[in-house]
């Protein structure tokens, strides 16, 4: 039997989604509830990531995470059976969560009593970051494999992210030709604000950089 549910959201009808969304981070603010949507290309890491990251945070923080797909819930099975409170989204075919949909799974996800919600946003390079979930930070993960030309293909997803993973730094060896110093100057004239970390999900390398972040960010949230 699984423990966790299936839930179908449909499209937002709201013409203002910023305006939503920034509804919905009050509504998270009045709970405490950090929400992070965490976004990336098909394979970059972002379930494996996640992993990792709940096994290092699941004593501290109350965990919840939403998986966001077209369809399938091979990523929610796997969230699961890592122990953290689980919910997956079908989009019906939409390549993007916006505010109101993301709120249609708080909704049946009963956040009150979470410290952190993590939606892991559709594998999606372009759509995702074009509308606000209301969450209160965005991450996204780049993966070594993809290249370091991506800052400059896709401009957008890199402007609204508060923090980069660089992921599967364990592949550099391989992929001899990805250059750290390029995507960081790449990904900086994109935005030059954003956190840059790392890492590699399969080894843990960065790891622990990537946990205090949001160990940082969460109770920064919290306290205000």
């Amino acid at each position: 039997m699984k423990d966790y549910r299936i839930i179908e959201v449909k499209e937002s009808i709201l013409s203002d989604n910023d305006k939503d969304a920034d509804e919905l981070r009050k509504e998270l603010k009045a709970q405490n509830t950090f929400l992070l949507n965490l976004m990336s290309s098909p394979g970059a890491g972002k379930t494996t990531t996640l992993v990792r990251t709940i096994n290092m945070l699941k004593d501290e923080f109350k965990i919840g995470i939403m998986e966001a797909d077209i369809d399938s819930d091979v990523d929610a099975k796997t969230i699961s059976e890592a122990g953290a409170r689980t919910i997956q989204i079908h989009t019906g075919g939409m390549c993007h969560l916006d505010a109101d949909m993301t709120r249609q799974g708080l909704r049946e996800f009963e956040t009150e009593d979470l410290d952190l919600v993590v939606l892991e946003n559709v594998g999606n390079l372009v759509c995702p970051a074009e509308f606000d979930t209301g969450a209160v930070r965005n991450a996204m993960i780049l993966s070594v494999p993809e290249g370091d030309d991506k800052p400059l293909k896709y401009p957008l997803m890199f402007q609204v992210a508060n923090v980069v993973l660089i992921n599967k730094c364990d592949t550099l060896p391989v992929f001899d030709d990805f250059s750290k110093e390029d995507v960081v100057e790449r990904i900086r004239m994109r935005n030059p604000y954003c956190d840059i970390i790392f890492v590699s999900a399969k080894t843990g390398e960065g790891f622990e950089e990537w946990a205090n972040w949001l160990r940082r960010e969460i109770r920064a949230f919290q306290e205000v």
